[in-house]
């Protein structure tokens, strides 16, 4: 079993990054979050996920260690394989798909290619008490407020109400609970308007 591989960046795209250690060269499938923290350095150390079936060995590398442990949470979900998982760190960073996780917020992971309502749900109930957020989630979970703001209040406007007015309601109510859902935070809004 492969644990980490430190090398040379011998290429670096979006999706794949070949290290070179001693002479071989290794490819391995990153995310987008991973792929960020390479940028601009020459050598690296990505700690790895091995993949060994019949007709392939894929190697996935994370820039840290909580990535790689959502990586592996994502996949043991009925339905979530290894692609999928990775999409996922792709569109969130890891700090905050534990939060994303820990309240519940399904409507977010909808927003993630491929992923439907009912494996959001699968996911979150799956992984609901196997994640615990880690330090610097409180700064992340301000991000995620901030989205659900957003995306309410875009709702909430083309519903026909006056921006200012569904401005302040929403953020009274995202306040007060601020790991509400998009679709909560405006049911909570139009019972107040």
């Amino acid at each position: 079993m492969i644990e980490y591989l430190y090398g040379q960046i011998a290429s670096l795209a979006p999706t794949q990054a070949v290290v070179d250690c001693g002479g071989v060269g290794y490819l391995l499938n990153i995310s987008l979050s991973s792929y960020d923290a390479l940028q601009g350095q020459e050598r690296a150390k990505l700690l790895v996920h091995e993949m060994i079936r019949e007709d392939s060995h894929d190697l996935y590398g994370f820039a840290t260690e909580q990535e790689r442990n959502l990586f592996r949470l994502l996949i043991g979900v009925s339905g979530v394989g290894p692609n999928t998982a990775r999409t996922i760190l792709s569109a969130i960073s890891a700090p905050e798909l534990e939060m994303v996780i820990v309240g519940g917020d399904h409507g977010r992971l909808k927003t993630v290619k491929g992923i439907g309502l009912k494996t959001a749900q699968r996911i979150i109930v799956d992984l609901k008490d196997k994640v615990k957020p880690t330090e610097g989630v409180v700064i992340e979970a301000s991000t995620a407020s901030t989205q659900v703001m957003e995306e309410a209040l875009a709702a909430m406007t083309m519903l026909g109400f006056p921006r200012p007015a569904a401005q302040k309601v929403l953020k009274k109510i995202i306040e007060g609970e601020p790991s509400i859902t998009v679709e909560a935070a405006i049911k909570k809004a139009l019972a107040l308007l």
